[in-house]
């Protein structure tokens, strides 16, 4: 079925179908063509994307693949019912031992260069209306079910965590606003290319594949949040040191300001992982994706207690040199 997209939409013939990390991919004339969702994104979105991808290549980054228009014209191509993306690149590198700090910060530092001005995939400057959105629409969602009973165990633990959450969310905004208030961003705090939710497995598991349709322009700390708090749910227990050799590793190729430390904090503080699955859950169509979703939530709430703690314990672990004058958040200080 994909075979026949590739000939008809982009003109492409004679490849040999493989699945590379989860993507669907092709391998014929010499390159690698990886089938891949927009993940929401326009076409105007897509084309930006497709832009930036051109420019980091051209920068050095071997990692990222071209983004191909179909015979058309468009970045996205539509087909049978399903919208996709297609990239091509040369033999995908293995991972290795790959650093993967220190490979994030050459990411963010050719990012950094994008010669145009990005706009319709630019976050940097909005995490504070966003989260507040957010935040208002999940208040929706809990009020119209606190006065009736709880139609099963999901929406118990919701009904009676969201309180808690709110408030760890509020905190989290309000330190957002100090940041802003208080510290002056510099050179390193421009905008760069990050990601939607960058973790440990976002290059791929096996071999290096930065996907395009994963990207978002916004502060480097986004990530740095993001890789932070998926190593904190991997494993609560044993996430210090990896932290704290990631850091390092990053803040070698390029150090971070105070302000970049404090967004990083305001971030981590907002509970995203919570207000996600609660979203996740509410649009999920099938049971065995809710009952998954049900035991995340249970997992995060039984957390709650070591999260708080990794949070207020994080600028010693990150190994942040400005650890021991930078603000906790306004529960710590009341505690």
């Amino acid at each position: 079925m994909l075979g026949q997209m590739l000939e008809k939409i982009y003109g492409i013939t004679n490849g040999e179908y493989l699945r590379l990390e989860s993507y669907d991919a092709f391998r014929g004339n010499g390159f690698y063509y990886i089938v891949v969702s927009p993940r929401g994104k326009d076409e105007e979105e897509a084309a930006e994307l497709q832009k930036i991808a051109a420019h980091l290549s051209a920068y050095g980054d071997r990692n990222v693949p071209a983004v191909l228009p179909t015979k058309s014209g468009s970045i996205i191509a539509e087909w049978e019912g399903g919208k996709y993306c297609l990239l091509a690149s040369g033999p995908p590198e293995r991972q290795g031992q790959m650093r993967l700090g220190r490979k994030l910060a050459k990411f963010h530092e050719r990012g950094r260069m994008v010669p145009f001005q990005v706009e319709k995939t630019a976050r940097i400057g909005q995490w504070k209306n966003m989260w507040e959105t957010r935040l208002d629409q999940m208040e929706r969602v809990w009020s119209e079910r606190i006065f009736q009973p709880a139609a099963d165990e999901f929406e118990r633990m919701f009904i009676e965590s969201f309180p808690y959450f709110t408030g760890l969310a509020e905190n989290a905004i309000q330190y957002l606003v100090d940041t802003e208030l208080d510290e002056e961003a510099e050179t390193v705090d421009g905008g760069t290319v990050c990601h939607e939710r960058f973790t440990e497995g976002a290059w791929g598991r096996e071999y290096i594949l930065k996907n395009p349709m994963d990207w978002v322009f916004d502060h480097r700390s986004r990530d740095l949040a993001e890789w932070a708090r998926g190593r904190f749910l991997h494993n609560s227990r044993t996430c210090g040191p990896e932290i704290a050799r990631f850091f390092s590793d990053y803040r070698g190729i390029a150090p971070l300001s105070k302000f970049s430390w404090r967004l990083l904090y305001a971030r981590l503080l907002f509970p995203l992982h919570y207000l996600e699955t609660v979203e996740s859950y509410y649009s999920a169509n099938r049971e065995s994706v809710q009952k998954a979703l049900e035991d995340r939530l249970n997992t995060i709430l039984k957390q709650t207690s070591d999260y708080e703690q990794f949070t207020a314990a994080f600028f010693v672990t990150a190994g942040s040199p400005f650890a021991g004058a930078l603000p906790g958040p306004e529960w710590q200080s009341n505690r």
